[in-house]
């Protein structure tokens, strides 16, 4: 088990509940914004994940440089354009965390 020194690399897990019928369209304002999301400064890895049992529950992946990257992130035009479109599809109130590594084990 390898542990990780103390470094400002920081996980971003976002889990957002669609209304059903809605899934196709997160998808494609997903694959809008993605390449633009990765190339983000900051921005070191996106995934799209989906429940494989409840198909209208998401959740994003992300890595990120550190905090402050993240946070010039959601402060910046991508981001405010891409929730827009985003969160009128929301089932649910999205949960968001924020993980810094502990250990990985390979």
């Amino acid at each position: 088990m390898k542990q990780s020194a103390s470094n400002s690399m920081l996980t971003r897990i976002v889990k957002m509940t669609f209304r059903e019928g809605e899934a196709d369209t997160f998808l494609a304002i997903f694959h809008k914004s993605a390449e633009h999301i990765r190339a983000f400064p900051g921005c070191e890895f996106l995934a799209l994940h989906r429940d494989v049992d409840k198909q209208e529950v998401f959740f994003t992946y992300s890595r990120w440089k550190d905090a402050e990257a993240l946070e010039a992130y959601r402060h910046s035009d991508l981001f405010q354009k891409t929730w827009a479109s985003t969160k009128i599809l929301f089932a649910a109130r999205p949960e968001a965390w924020s993980l810094g590594l502990v250990a990985t084990l390979s």
